[in-house]
């Protein structure tokens, strides 16, 4: 690797434009439909080299940007004759795999020749034999998936012309770097490659110089920061249950005016919808507006006339209201550009302002970005209860009370209410009970949710609090393979589709492992998990029945586990492994 210093230089705020660029025009549009109007810092130092034929390695953290920095000049040099696979993204997980297949999606628009398929671990083959037969121009995938196909001659990568290692260090950590080395051997010699990491471990170093060719070096130190008078908190809830949350959160929270931001514009259309079946002054606003209506738009927004807007990211460009006093992420962002972005319509001109953020369980990783990426970490709070929602509902119907008291019109209706009183000899109270419920149906107060037992099956596993009932599982690799914790809690996490909380105690031994893991996983994920493979070896999970002591074994503990099987894996490690 080249190490002079202008292949070690730091990327710096530019003043270049995407036009700037020398990107393909098809490309250029659909930059812009997704509102990119200057390139970020990484983009711009990455781009030109990359559509310049260079091997680039980048430095640079979740969130700068990094993925359009790799994804326009791969589009903009792309044969989109051909239909064999010409760039391959390796990433360590499934979830940021099917996040840059979105990107690679979204930047070629306006290119319907083009063909991304994402292919990973826990997806069924046939779906990703269906595409490799179609032909797809761009491949992403995670690395033990990427084998398996190579492996069964299905996938061909011998005429590839890019290849991108998107957050190499993660994937080392993971116990991808057999795999990845394979993956790079197997390609040719003439390819042009792209390795991005958060950091520059002496592995990642070592892999540039034996794969990269005299590649130049970009460090992006990340300066992004939000206003220190934004409140900001984060909800972790499930994608079906977001409507309910936010209609929960409008009914506590005291807010002036609001942003509500989603990814698309058809999304803000129907949130908007839904928001006003609820009795909520709320309108959608996104780039099919003509302008007419969004300055009519906005002025209602600023004079009080509606209270919620609902955005997409390229509607709400320069968007300055005094009165939003709250932004709503109800759809994360992928980048947090985006996020401080979006987050910087409230607190305006020294005014306090308040962001929340709907997370669900999957992605979490991009909330742990954001907080890296603001040097800020975000307060989680809790789903108002349906007691938090009535009371709040009573204290308003008080407050009208007590509002009406002071009418100048109260002398008329009071004597109308004595006089219905004396004729029908009914309670005062009684009246003003019908008059009440004559502007508020009986379903003025909320009903209790309904028991954990009665309610719908969640399509997501719940994370496993202690106290769960975990069982022992015998994987066929130990230390004669090489394995580490944090390749078989990224083995069995992404293939089997579990979470950190899933794992108990790894004892790694000589020719085998042992790992504590729910005692309820399906034949299903068994069976995917059978499958899988540590590098070249399959682990052939199986639960364990109990080894003689003189294998090892240990006394049994009263979770049905072993004890002092050695440490239990890092969280950063346990909840970032997954594995194809």
């Amino acid at each position: 690797m080249t190490e002079s210093p202008a292949a070690a230089s730091p990327a710096s705020t530019t003043d270049h434009t995407f036009d700037d660029l020398g990107i393909e025009p098809r490309v250029r549009a659909a930059i812009s439909d997704v509102g990119y109007e200057t390139p970020s810092p990484i983009q711009a130092a990455t781009i030109p080299p990359l559509m310049a034929g260079r091997d680039v390695v980048g430095l640079a953290q979740t969130g700068t940007g990094k993925t359009a920095a790799f994804a326009i000049p791969i589009l903009s040099r792309l044969d989109t004759s051909a239909k064999t696979p010409q760039a391959l993204i390796l990433a360590p997980t499934r979830e940021l795999a099917l996040q840059v297949s979105e990107a690679f999606g979204r930047y070629s628009a306006h290119m319907p020749e083009v063909k991304v398929l994402p292919i990973y671990g826990g997806q069924s083959y046939g779906v990703q034999l269906a595409g490799l037969r179609r032909g797809a121009q761009v491949i992403v995938g995670t690395p033990g998936r990427v084998i398996d196909h190579l492996d069964r001659k299905t996938l061909d990568i011998s005429n590839l012309e890019f290849l991108v290692l998107d957050e190499a260090d993660e994937m080392l950590t993971m116990g991808f770097a057999e795999d990845v080395e394979r993956i790079l051997a197997e390609t040719p010699d003439s390819k042009q490659v792209a390795l991005f990491s958060a950091t520059m471990p002496s592995a990642i170093r070592r892999l540039a110089q034996r794969y990269l060719n005299d590649p130049q070096e970009i460090t992006v130190k990340s300066k992004t920061a939000t206003a220190q008078n934004i409140t900001q908190r984060y909800l972790q809830v499930s994608h079906q249950r977001k409507l309910d949350a936010l209609t929960r959160f409008l009914e506590v929270e005291e807010f002036d005016a609001m942003i509500v931001f989603v990814r698309t514009k058809q999304a803000t259309e129907e949130l908007a919808e839904k928001l006003r079946s609820r009795g909520l002054s709320a309108v959608a606003i996104n780039g099919d507006l003509a302008q007419a209506q969004r300055e009519r738009t906005i002025n209602q927004l600023k004079n009080g006339s509606i209270d919620i807007l609902v955005a997409t990211d390229v509607a709400a460009r320069g968007l300055d209201v005094d009165r939003i006093s709250h932004v709503v992420n109800y759809d994360i962002p992928h980048d947090t550009e985006s996020y401080v972005h979006r987050i910087g319509r409230t607190g305006r001109a020294g005014r306090s302002g308040n962001a929340l953020l709907f997370v669900s369980p999957r992605e979490r990783h991009l909330l742990r970005a954001i907080e890296r990426a603001t040097r800020q970490e975000l307060t989680e709070i809790g789903l108002p209860s349906v007691d938090d929602v009535n009371a709040q509902r009573v204290a308003k119907f008080a407050d009208s009370i007590t509002q009406n008291l002071s009418s100048e019109h109260l002398d008329l209706f009071r004597g109308l209410v004595e006089n219905y009183a004396r004729e029908h000899d009914v309670t005062m109270a009684d009246i003003a009970a019908a008059l009440a419920l004559e502007t508020r149906d009986g379903g003025f107060l909320m009903a209790p949710d309904p028991p954990e037992s009665e309610r719908p099956a969640r399509r997501e596993r719940a994370p496993r609090r202690p106290g769960a009932s975990y069982a022992t599982y015998r994987i066929a690799v130990g230390r004669k393979h090489k394995v580490s914790p944090g390749a078989i809690v990224g083995a069995i996490a992404n293939e089997g589709g579990l979470t950190r909380a899933d794992f108990g105690n790894i004892s790694i031994r000589d020719d085998f492992s042992l790992v504590e893991l729910p005692d309820d996983l399906d034949k299903e994920t068994l069976s995917l998990l059978r499958h899988t493979r540590i590098g070249k070896h399959p682990i052939d999970i199986r639960k364990d029945l109990g080894a003689p002591r003189a294998r090892g074994g240990a006394k049994r503990n009263a979770h049905g586990g072993r004890d002092n099987w050695g440490k239990r894996p890092s969280p950063r490690v346990a909840g970032r492994g997954r594995r194809s």
